[in-house]
């Protein structure tokens, strides 16, 4: 009878486990860009690494080129284009500007035209170099709360050449022309719970991280310490979202970058939130979680700084 009971409550208990170590996986088809502890690091879909170079900095950015080269962050002022074989080919460093205190770099893009986009912290502006390292395009950034370290988290180049900045230190999502002029911008609230200081997920306010604009024109935003991703559309109406603990069994913490695979899934940073809760949490539009990914060996709780690799088709990051 022992020895039944014993059968019976692994055969309940195994599929439920082998469930969890899915769930806590890549689907097959992705690898995964990140960094966290020390490194950057490409995970295969079984958490085992595949390529790897030192990083000893918490980056809030990161790509991989269309040429197989990365796109690093390797200190507050430095980002690097390196190749496979770990030779950096490129490199761009960014100084304080006279009257200024000092400049972080938080977001980077590598533009269609080759040129290099990079906000700067501080500095208080967006700059455009081109591969020989000088500055072709300069667009001031309006910011109410300075911070060196917080002026700015993400920025994305839109496909009509304007700038989508997440305003971290102001709590506001701004769109620019390309002359620096505000066109559109977005204040987050507090979700109609209380201020509370923390990185963690005790820690609440408005200090959104991301955000990109859809193909249908709404933007949807990676809320920072705000605990939640919103979608809102021009009118500043919020059309979806996910709260907080919405997500059963996960609690969201920093909310950092998103991404929008071609299926429509998106995929959710959640940095900060302890090793309780995955890194990373793929939803669709009914916010049923797909998978996820939590990876306390190669990977920590600074994991900020993510790209899926393998999409097959347009996505979105």
């Amino acid at each position: 009878m022992r020895s039944t009971k014993i059968q019976f409550i692994l055969a309940c208990l195994i599929p439920a486990f082998l469930q969890f170590r899915a769930s806590a996986q890549l689907p097959p088809q992705y690898k995964l860009l990140a960094q966290d502890k020390g490194h950057v690091v490409i995970l295969n879909s079984a958490g085992k690494i595949l390529w790897e170079t030192p990083c000893n900095f918490v980056s809030h950015d990161i790509a991989m080129l269309p040429g197989g080269n990365l796109l690093l962050h390797m200190s507050d002022t430095t980002i690097v284009e390196i190749t496979p074989d770990k030779k950096i080919i490129w490199k761009h460093e960014s100084h304080s500007l006279p009257g200024k205190s000092g400049v972080q770099i938080h977001a980077f893009q590598r533009l269609d035209n080759g040129n290099t986009m990079i906000a700067e912290s501080g500095n208080c502006r967006i700059i455009e170099v081109d591969h020989n390292d000088k500055i072709v395009k300069e667009i001031p950034l309006t910011v109410e709360h300075p911070s060196i370290h917080s002026d700015t988290r993400l920025v994305r180049k839109l496909s009509n050449g304007h700038y989508l900045v997440a305003h971290e230190n102001d709590g506001t999502v701004r769109e620019y022309d390309d002359t620096g002029q505000v066109v559109w911008s977005y204040k987050l609230d507090l979700d109609n719970r209380p201020a509370t200081p923390g990185h963690g997920p005790e820690g609440h306010g408005d200090h959104c991280f991301s955000a990109y604009r859809l193909d249908n024109g709404n933007t949807l935003i990676g809320g920072g310490n705000n605990n939640r991703v919103l979608e809102v559309d021009p009118q500043g109406k919020i059309v979806w979202s996910i709260s907080q603990q919405e997500l059963p069994g996960i609690t969201l913490a920093w909310v950092t970058m998103l991404e929008v695979l071609p299926d429509g899934t998106i995929v959710i940073g959640n940095c900060h939130a302890g090793p309780d809760n995955p890194q990373l949490i793929a939803v669709n539009r009914d916010k049923k979680v797909l998978w996820t990914v939590k990876d306390f060996q190669n990977l920590g709780n600074s994991t900020a700084a993510t790209e899926l690799l393998g999409a097959q088709g347009p996505f979105i990051r």
